[in-house]
């Protein structure tokens, strides 16, 4: 990962020359070229990030490269794309980064969940927030710490707990979300292939059908566990036995009797790779399709 330099008394693109003159005192295009040229220099990079065209300014702040005293000012921008892609870029100061992560704009925050150089300063500033979708995000970290990781354990939101159950690779947070009340989270844990065996048994017992039903459809299970599911008094669950792709064909077999018709037929007919069995997607941290407008990664929306 680079890192930003302060541009001192001497620079490796040293002046930035009469071609560089030129290009700042010519059109957009002239200067967009310029901004996203790999030898421009630190010194004209910096004139740049002032330069009156966000397209410039933002071309400024996606470079790895580029000088502090050029991306410092573009976290206040007044252009939204442009902080975020500051936001995005690797190279940005952590003290830059604690100031995007409470930007008043909702993709500006969301996008430094993803910056690779978080740290666990700014993780810390995402757990307290009032931001349920950039709680979330941090909930879907890989590297979290065991204290914010307890303090997401506890998080008033349902949604924020249950994408912490989805990724967490943590047991003792995975143990202390199986005795979260909201069904929602426990499903969440049924769908993450992290958890151990006594995890998944614990789950195959689960009072609320549509936990078990995710369970089998998600991850496999120790045939005892999954004898049980087989005699599962819901029609879901038993059905999800029928069309998991990680269902021993034995197993599934038994409910080619079902005496409810629909499982039985599902059991027969069934088909390796027809089905269309949820697994666990990466995390869309800060994630923001080009033109996207209100909303969330995936389908919320609010801040």
């Amino acid at each position: 990962m680079g890192k930003q330099q302060d541009v001192g008394g001497t620079d490796r693109h040293s002046g930035s020359g009469a071609a560089a003159q030129d290009a700042t005192d010519g059109g957009v295009e002239a200067r967009l070229a310029l901004a996203q040229d790999p030898g421009t220099a630190h010194l004209t990079l910096i004139d740049l990030a002032a330069d009156p065209s966000p397209v410039v300014r933002r071309a400024v702040a996606t470079r790895a490269d580029a000088p502090a005293q050029a991306l410092r000012p573009l976290t206040r921008d007044h252009d939204r794309e442009v902080r975020e892609a500051v936001a995005r870029n690797p190279s940005t100061s952590i003290a830059n980064l604690l100031r995007l992560v409470k930007d008043a704009d909702r993709w500006v925050r969301w996008a430094v969940a993803g910056n690779p150089a978080c740290d666990e300063s700014v993780r810390r500033v995402m757990a307290q927030t009032a931001d349920k979708e950039l709680r979330g995000l941090l909930a879907e970290s890989r590297d979290l710490e065991p204290e914010l990781a307890a303090r997401l354990v506890a998080d008033v939101s349902p949604e924020v707990r249950e994408r912490l159950a989805i990724h967490t690779h943590d047991p003792e947070v995975i143990t202390a979300l199986l005795a979260d009340r909201t069904a929602r989270v426990r499903k969440g844990l049924a769908r993450n292939p992290r958890t151990t065996a006594a995890h998944r048994s614990a789950l195959a017992q689960d009072p609320v059908p549509d936990v078990r039903a995710a369970l089998v459809l998600a991850v496999a299970l120790d045939e005892a566990d999954l004898r049980l599911l087989v005699d599962d008094r819901s029609v879901q669950v038993r059905m999800a036995v029928a069309t998991s792709e990680v269902v021993p064909s034995h197993l599934r077999q038994v409910l080619a009797d079902d005496p409810d018709e629909m499982v039985a037929g599902a059991a027969r007919e069934f088909r390796p790779g027809a089905g269309a069995s949820p697994v666990v997607r990466a995390p869309r941290v800060g994630h923001r399709a080009a033109g996207a407008g209100r909303g969330r990664p995936g389908n919320n929306t609010g801040r």
